[in-house]
């Protein structure tokens, strides 16, 4: 049996195989609440079967939200809808889960398609919070609310809510997004903030809010289910975040009850060309920090091909690899990557109404 098609138990939770859906924003909700779009878009990735299947990044407030149609879950009313995708991707075999997020400085955007720039307050947009007073740039130039520490407490309480109403919808998994330059990031990175009190300066300051917000999630989230968190673990740029912080950090979180890290980069300014972009170019970062502090983690980036994800679970570089554009381009990129691989799917694997004519 290959690797990639080897179960994975994280807690009490078993997925079928190492490949899961990453978050990916659909820019498609009213209000945050999730619609038929959602439910097509991510059951196909569960009817092509993906062990894991994450809803895109879910506002944990309205002005938490990257644009005005982001995904919710601030409000009770949001849990059924998001309960009906649950049980669908329940039915057909993956494991349900939920990234939440606050999106800080970046918030009130327009979508990509149209702009991908900040909307003006008369034009339906709203006023952006951070922990310094300092715009993201380029195409985001609003200059953000500082917050004060009444708001740091009333965003990370905005993280609990939204944590109970994932678990009363029914996802057995859940992220917290401390990536890409959105809040928590902007928290975490030197070059967003810029406090002199006790959320900003030092290392052990700067991650204060991550580990105060994961902690205070944990209290709530169940033992019996994993609690994971995307994270920026270097933001590319002289005077940014660091690999080597970043271990120490994800050792802290371990320390507190973090069960997996998703292991991700950058994008808290404007300037990302020194990227090292290539296919799967943050595998071997993510082995480093899987050895380094003893933690599972999944990767990302670039990885398209069967056998690159395959060597970095056998090369246990990953313990799980997380899929994008790759399953936007191809939602039954498991069946073909298990043909590739010389494995043979389970028969309660492919869905009924399919298996007749995929197996022939």
């Amino acid at each position: 049996m290959a690797s990639l098609f080897q179960e994975f138990r994280l807690k009490d939770v078993t997925l079928r195989n190492r490949i899961a859906v990453a978050p990916m924003c659909q820019y498609s909700s009213e209000d945050g609440f999730p619609n038929d779009w959602h439910l097509v878009h991510l059951g196909s990735r569960a009817v092509g079967g993906a062990g894991l299947v994450i809803v895109e990044a879910t506002a944990v407030s309205p002005e938490g939200r990257i644009s005005p149609a982001d995904s919710g879950i601030y409000h009770d009313e949001h849990i059924e809808p998001f309960a009906r995708i649950c049980r669908f991707l329940k039915q057909h075999g993956s494991v349900p889960g939920i990234q939440i997020a606050h999106a800080g400085r970046k918030a009130s955007a327009n979508r990509p398609w149209e702009g991908d720039n900040h909307i003006d307050s008369d034009k339906g947009g709203w006023e952006t919070i951070a922990p310094s007073a300092i715009p993201f740039g380029g195409t985001l130039p609003k200059v953000p609310q500082q917050m004060n520490l009444s708001e740091i407490q009333r965003v990370q309480q905005s993280f609990v809510r939204a944590a109970q109403r994932a678990l009363a919808a029914g996802f057995q998994w859940l992220e917290l997004h401390f990536a890409h330059g959105y809040l928590a990031h902007e928290f975490y990175s030197p070059l967003a903030n810029h406090r002199t009190d006790q959320y900003g300066g030092t290392f052990e300051n700067r991650t204060r809010f991550l580990l105060e917000t994961f902690s205070a999630v944990r209290n709530v989230w169940p033992d019996h289910l994993p609690l994971t968190a995307r994270l920026s673990v270097t933001d590319w740029i002289e005077g940014g975040v660091t690999i080597d912080e970043s271990i120490e950090l994800v050792r802290q979180l371990k320390t507190a009850g973090l069960d997996l890290v998703d292991v991700s980069h950058g994008f808290v300014t404007p300037d990302i060309s020194l990227i090292p972009w290539a296919p799967g170019f943050m595998i071997p970062i993510a082995g480093r920090i899987r050895r380094e502090s003893g933690i599972p983690t999944a990767a990302g980036w670039m990885i398209t091909d069967p056998q690159q994800a395959e060597v970095a679970i056998k090369d246990q570089n990953a313990d799980l690899v997380l899929l994008g554009r790759e399953m936007l381009r191809d939602p039954y990129w498991p069946y073909h990557a298990a043909s590739k691989l010389g494995v043979e799917l389970p028969s309660d694997i492919l869905p009924v109404q399919y298996a007749r004519a995929v197996r022939r």
